[in-house]
C-alpha cells in the first residue's frame, strides 16, 4: 500500500513538472490535472477525487482570494500615488550618496510590501539610474540592493501573495509569519543586498543604459513619505497586535473583553487590509484631487495579475487536500517524523527542486505547501513552528533564479547584463537569500 502511494504522489510531481516544462501548460491546471491523477492511482473514486479537489479549492479561497484581492487594491493606490519613489528618495536623503546602497535596500523592503514586485523594479529603477549617473560606480552597487530588498519582502512578509497562499495552507498565523519574515528578511537582505553587491561591483562595472525608462509624471504635490510607511505598515501592526493579544503571552495580561474583542476585529487580516485601503483612497487619492473615475480605473487593473495568483492557489488547495484524502500526507509524515530531519529542512528542499527544475517561485511554493500540508495535519506543531515552515519553503522558492524564471530575464534587461552576468549576480543573490533564509528559519525552529 505505502509503494502505491509512493508512486501516486511521484507521478503526480513528475506528471506536473512534464505538463509545466514540456507542455507549456498554465500552472493552475496542471495542478488539477496531477492531483486528479494521484487521486487515481492511490484507488480514490472519481466522486470522492472531485468532492476532495472541491473542498480544497474552496476551503484556500476563502481567505486567501481576499487577501491577495485587498492586497492588490492597497498597493495600486500607493503605486499611482507616487509613493514608492517617495520612500526611496526619503531614504537616500536621510542616509546620504555614501549609504545609498542600504537605503535603496530599505526602499525596496518597504515598498514590496504592498507593491508587486516586478513593478516596484520598473518603478524605482529610473532612480538606480541617476545613481549610477552620478557616482560613476558599477550600476550593480545599487541594483542589487533594491533587488534583495524588493525579492526578500516579496517572498517572506505578508500580504505579499507567497506568503499568504502558503500561510493559509498550511493553517499558519498571519501575525507569526509577519514577525519572522521580519526576523528573517532584514539580515538575508542585508546578506544578499549591500554587502554582495559590494563585492560583485568591483569585479563587474556596468554603466546604466543611455535611455531611462518613460515614466508618467504627475504635477501633484508627492505624498509625505512619514505617511506612506504609516499606510503601509498600519495593516501589518494591526495583525501583529492581535496575534500577540491573543496569544498565550497576551491571556496573562487580563486585559478587558471589549479590547481583546476590538483587537481581534481589527487586527484581521481582511478589516486591516481593508482600513489600509480606506485610508489610502482618500488620504492618496481624493484628498490630492485624483477622481473617483481615476481611482477606479487603476484598483480594477491591479486585480487581474492578482486573479492568476488567486487560481493558483486555489489549485495547491486541491492538491494538498488529494494528498490528505488519500493519505499519502500520513504516510509522508510518518518517514519525516525525525529530529534529524526536520519538517523545516523537507519544505526547502521541497521548495528549492520545484523552484529550479520550473522556475516560478509562486508555483514552487503553493507546490511544495500542499505536500508539506499533509504532513503538518500529522504533526502537533505550533503557531510559532508553522510561521517558520511557511518562511522556510519561502526560501526554498526564492533558490537560484535562472533562464526558465521571468525574473532573471527582467532583471538582465533593466540592468544591461549578458546572460552570464546576469547569472553572476541575480542568480547568485537568489541564492544568497534562500540558503540565508534557510539558516535563520532552521535555528528559529530549534529555538521556539
Amino acid at each position: 500500500m505505502e509503494i502505491n502511494l509512493l508512486l501516486a504522489i511521484l507521478s503526480g510531481i513528475a506528471l506536473l513538472l512534464f505538463l509545466i516544462l514540456r507542455l507549456k501548460l498554465q500552472a493552475f491546471i496542471a495542478l488539477l490535472i496531477s492531483a486528479i491523477v494521484v487521486g487515481l492511482l492511490s484507488g480514490l473514486e472519481g466522486t470522492a477525487i472531485i468532492k476532495s479537489i472541491t473542498e480544497g479549492i474552496g476551503g484556500t479561497l476563502g481567505f486567501v482570494a481576499t487577501v491577495v484581492g485587498l492586497g492588490s487594491l492597497f498597493g495600486a493606490v500607493l503605486e499611482h500615488s507616487g509613493g514608492a519613489q517617495v520612500i526611496a528618495a526619503f531614504l537616500l536623503k536621510k542616509f546620504g550618496i555614501k549609504n545609498a546602497p542600504w537605503s535603496i535596500m530599505l526602499a525596496g523592503f518597504f515598498v514590496a510590501i504592498p507593491v508587486f514586485f516586478d513593478v516596484a523594479f520598473i518603478i524605482l529603477i529610473p532612480l538606480i539610474y541617476a545613481l549610477q549617473r552620478d557616482t560613476k560606480k558599477s550600476l550593480l552597487l545599487y541594483a542589487l540592493p533594491l533587488l534583495a530588498g524588493l525579492a526578500v519582502t516579496h517572498a517572506f512578509i505578508p500580504p505579499t501573495p507567497g506568503p499568504i497562499a502558503v500561510a493559509d495552507i498550511l493553517n499558519a498565523n498571519l501575525g507569526w509569519v509577519i514577525v519572522f519574515g521580519f526576523i528573517t528578511g532584514i539580515p538575508t537582505a542585508a546578506i544578499a543586498g549591500p554587502f554582495f553587491a559590494k563585492k560583485i561591483a568591483k569585479k563587474i562595472h556596468i554603466e546604466a543604459p543611455d535611455e531611462q525608462i518613460k515614466q508618467q509624471t504627475s504635477t501633484q504635490q508627492p505624498p509625505n513619505p512619514f505617511t506612506i510607511l504609516a499606510i503601509i505598515f498600519l495593516p501589518i501592526i494591526l495583525i501583529v497586535f492581535n496575534t500577540v493579544l491573543t496569544s498565550p503571552m497576551g491571556e496573562k495580561w487580563n486585559l478587558p473583553e471589549g479590547l481583546i474583542n476590538a483587537a481581534q476585529l481589527l487586527g484581521h487580516p481582511f478589516s486591516a487590509l481593508i482600513l489600509a485601503n480606506l485610508i489610502a483612497w482618500y488620504v492618496l487619492g481624493i484628498r490630492r484631487n485624483t477622481s473617483k473615475e481615476e481611482l477606479l480605473e487603476v484598483s480594477s487593473k491591479s486585480l487581474q495579475p492578482a486573479g492568476v495568483i488567486i487560481l493558483l492557489t486555489g489549485a495547491g488547495g486541491a492538491f494538498k487536500q488529494i494528498l490528505i484524502d488519500t493519505g499519502v500526507g500520513q504516510m509522508i509524515a510518518e518517514a519525516l517524523n525525525s529530529d534529524y530531519f526536520p519538517p523545516v529542512i523537507f519544505s526547502f528542499i521541497l521548495a528549492a527542486l520545484v523552484r529550479v527544475m520550473q522556475g516560478s517561485s509562486t508555483v514552487a511554493m503553493i507546490t511544495s505547501a500542499g505536500i508539506t500540508a499533509p504532513l503538518v495535519a500529522q504533526s502537533n506543531l505550533s503557531d510559532p513552528q508553522l510561521a517558520i515552515l511557511v518562511i522556510a519553503i519561502a526560501a526554498g522558492a526564492s533558490i537560484f533564479s535562472h533562464v526558465n524564471d521571468s525574473g532573471f530575464w527582467l532583471v538582465k534587461q533593466y540592468l544591461g547584463l549578458t546572460e552570464k552576468q546576469t547569472f553572476k549576480t541575480w542568480s547568485l543573490l537568489t541564492t544568497l537569500i534562500a540558503v540565508a533564509g534557510l539558516l535563520v528559519s532552521t535555528l528559529l525552529w530549534f529555538l521556539v
